[in-house]
């Protein structure tokens, strides 16, 4: 669809406000501008209500579940209200649980090492390593990538149907892509890996931000998603769903605060009783702040309205599709086909251009902030882009050639003005046109003007 279509077809809405909105960069041609911060797949910038909220509750900062004092009182309130808060945001079931974690990365962790005996694990190798790494203590189905949504769904069924023995199995799927920005159809892949016996975890740290995720009509087992790609700016993330796998393992730390008595023995040792909720896996002090931006996010997030903020984002990923199409030497990336909806993730190569050498002249020439590399996802950029799967993907701009395996991202999201778009299409068109106006130098492995 069309800019025009998406603007006449949908009311969109203004920008949410964020940090960093006002921040202004050097140009090394001269100059300041505002930053464009198009990486919100990596990092998303916090949300000004966020930061309102926490410089708030800032003051009265206190240890939770462990002090008598108000402080503490008042903390341990608020960091269950925020549990409540995101379990509400995710359309939970009354019997899930919300554990809160430092990141995706460490609530798949927490997952893999609570899986039972013999379990196996099905994944795509279009997953973020964050969702294919973590399995190694279990046997492991690789699946390659699909072409199609319909496709994915026939080669999950297709791999559980076949596998042997049958015992407990788990699936793990992104819901959207890190690197194409592609949905993935999450519920039939649910509906798929239950009628063969098995749970499914979602990987929404790509969806949530851009789209509704509820638990119950997804009919997902578990879901795991990171705050600093919700606009919360601390390190915090959630793995929320079914308590069982969770309440049999071992907590994924030892410590207080997952402990509910400790006593010891005669023989001089200790025996330990566990708590069976959420406090399993948390133990520690707890990073309350994380916790309680999180929250904030998320009653945030709601509160604007994800009609509005999707209709928005359409608007935006269609601004650049459409800017990027007039641009032959430009190759977007996709599994799925032009016509797949997306979130405001979009990555693509420049013909004649390394990626890391173009993301390089966007940033000093313009001021424009984008991710090159591998996108922390090797195996699905190597298939997009056609490489050998032991092609050893590089960043920086090596002499005499252009052909590092890599490619070039920019994303986007609630915070993103009309402006920054088109700077962005604007600066690709002018550097694949005019070439860069500076020279730039591999540093470190980075790609870097060359300043003499």
């Amino acid at each position: 669809m069309s800019v025009t279509a998406v603007a006449a077809d949908q009311s969109v809405c203004a920008p949410l406000p964020v940090l960093g909105r006002d921040v202004t960069v050097p140009l090394v041609t001269g100059g300041e501008v505002t930053y464009a911060a198009l990486d919100y797949a990596a990092s998303a910038p916090a949300l000004q209500r966020v930061w309102d909220d926490v410089a708030a509750y800032a003051p009265y900062y206190g240890s939770v579940h462990r002090g008598a004092g108000y402080l503490s009182q008042l903390s341990t309130d608020l960091f269950e209200n925020s549990r409540a808060a995101v379990a509400e945001f995710l359309d939970c079931r009354e019997v899930d649980q919300v554990v809160f974690t430092r990141s995706t990365t460490d609530s798949l962790n927490l997952l893999a090492a609570a899986l039972p005996a013999g379990c196996q694990v099905f994944v795509f190798e279009t997953e973020h390593h964050a969702s294919l790494l973590p399995w190694g203590n279990a046997r492991v189905t690789y699946l390659d990538a699909p072409r199609t949504p319909g496709e994915a769904v026939t080669t999950l069924e297709r791999a559980l149907a076949d596998r042997d023995p049958y015992g407990p199995a788990l699936v793990c799927v992104t819901g959207a892509s890190n690197v194409t920005g592609e949905l993935w159809p999450v519920r039939e892949l649910a509906a798929a890996a239950h009628a063969h016996g098995a749970r499914i975890v979602l990987d929404a740290a790509q969806l949530a931000p851009h789209h509704p995720v509820s638990v119950r009509d997804l009919d997902v087992d578990w879901v795991a998603f990171s705050g600093h790609k919700l606009y919360a700016p601390f390190g915090s993330g959630v793995l929320a769903g079914r308590a069982d796998w969770l309440r049999e393992a071992e907590p994924y730390l030892a410590g207080g605060g997952a402990s509910r008595k400790v006593a010891r023995r005669a023989d001089g040792g200790v025996d330990v009783e566990w708590h069976t909720t959420a406090a399993r896996h948390e133990a520690g002090s707890p990073n309350v702040i994380g916790v309680y931006a999180i929250a904030s996010a998320c009653k945030a997030l709601a509160e604007a309205g994800f009609d509005d903020l999707v209709a928005r984002e359409r608007y935006l990923v269609a601004k650049v599709r459409e800017g990027l199409a007039g641009v032959p030497e430009v190759k977007v990336l996709s599994l799925f086909g032009d016509e797949a909806p997306r979130v405001g993730v979009i990555s693509f190569v420049v013909r004649g251009w390394n990626s890391s050498h173009f993301a390089a002249a966007l940033s000093a020439e313009y001021g424009i902030g984008v991710r090159d590399g591998l996108f922390c996802a090797h195996p699905l950029v190597r298939t997009l882009l056609g490489g050998d799967p032991q092609d050893v993907g590089e960043c920086g701009a090596p002499d005499g050639g252009t052909t590092s395996l890599n490619a070039i991202r920019v994303s986007f999201g609630a915070g993103t003005p009309d402006e920054h778009v088109d700077r962005f299409v604007r600066a690709v068109k002018e550097l694949v046109r005019d070439g860069a106006r500076w020279k730039y130098r591999t540093e470190d492995g980075r790609c870097v003007p060359d300043r003499g």
